[in-house]
């Protein structure tokens, strides 16, 4: 039975139909997929097309999220991934993947199936074998981890919160206005099944970095991001780099978990840009 909503099918038919080049947009917690639409918007512009479904049972909007923030409860790793990998399916054309936070540790999950034409992960969350655990990624993800109840709940962030470890590199006003704007409750599964990967063998965030398909993959990190810190993006690059793809590191100054959403997101939205028109036009 098909896990994708008709609004998603409806994108995907849309891009089959334009003939170019496909980017799939994967955002991580929370956030929706609205949180994509300047970047699909430029991307467009560019010549590709767009789609960005959301994860499983997504509320439409960010006014319907609040309603009801229970929805996001029991989310997981490998659930999230095949619902996007249903999507890719659909689609005639092999596409590029874009994914922040969670967004980018399943973009590159699905890299390492082999389901990518070339991957940008930003800021991703860390996949099983990436070691360093920064203190500020400990205080950002303790609103979820610091209670065990939190595996199967909803969790949203204070604004205090929000502004650690999403917007410490903006202003107040600006940090509230992305927290008013676009954040929503998120599964606290995740970042629990990530906390405990490098002690389970069996963990969902395990990727598959020598998959020779993998293709080229972009990783962009946040100077400042204190939820998944440069230490760790650093990590996973050099775990990626034995793979015989083209890999890449890009650190952009100054910038925080935020980056693909505040102010600057034309800066690291270009990058990504670059990389997967120059990468796919190899193909």
């Amino acid at each position: 039975m098909s896990t994708l909503t008709a609004a998603e099918t409806e994108e995907i038919e849309r891009a089959n139909a334009s003939g170019l080049q496909p980017v799939v947009f994967i955002h991580g917690l929370w956030l929706l997929s609205s949180s994509w639409e300047k970047w699909r918007t430029l991307f467009e512009e560019n010549g590709f097309s767009t789609v960005a479904p959301g994860w499983p049972d997504d509320p439409a909007s960010v006014e319907e999220a609040r309603r009801d923030p229970d929805v996001f409860a029991h989310k997981m790793v490998k659930q999230v991934t095949e619902h996007y990998l249903e999507a890719i399916d659909a689609l005639t054309l092999t596409p590029a993947v874009v994914g922040h936070s969670f967004g980018g540790l399943i973009a590159q999950k699905i890299a390492g199936e082999g389901a990518s034409e070339a991957t940008v992960a930003i800021d991703p969350a860390p996949f099983q074998g990436v070691l360093p655990l920064p203190v500020s990624s400990l205080k950002s993800s303790a609103p979820v981890l610091g209670n065990p109840l939190n595996f199967g709940k909803a969790v949203s962030l204070t604004l205090e919160q929000f502004t650690f470890g999403w917007a410490n590199n903006l202003d107040a006003d600006e940090a509230k206005e992305l927290w008013e704007t676009y954040h929503v409750a998120a599964s606290g599964v995740p970042l629990f099944q990530a906390a405990t990967a490098n002690f389970n063998p069996f963990t969902e965030t395990k990727v598959d970095t020598k998959n020779p398909e993998r293709g080229p993959l972009l990783i962009i990190s946040g100077e400042n991001d204190n939820t998944v810190p440069t230490a760790m993006t650093a990590a996973a690059f050099r775990i990626q780099q034995k793979n015989p793809g083209t890999t890449v590191f890009i650190e952009i100054p100054g910038r925080g978990h935020s980056l693909t959403i505040d102010h600057g997101w034309r800066t690291v939205a270009d990058e990504a840009l670059a990389f997967l028109t120059t990468q796919t036009a190899n193909d």
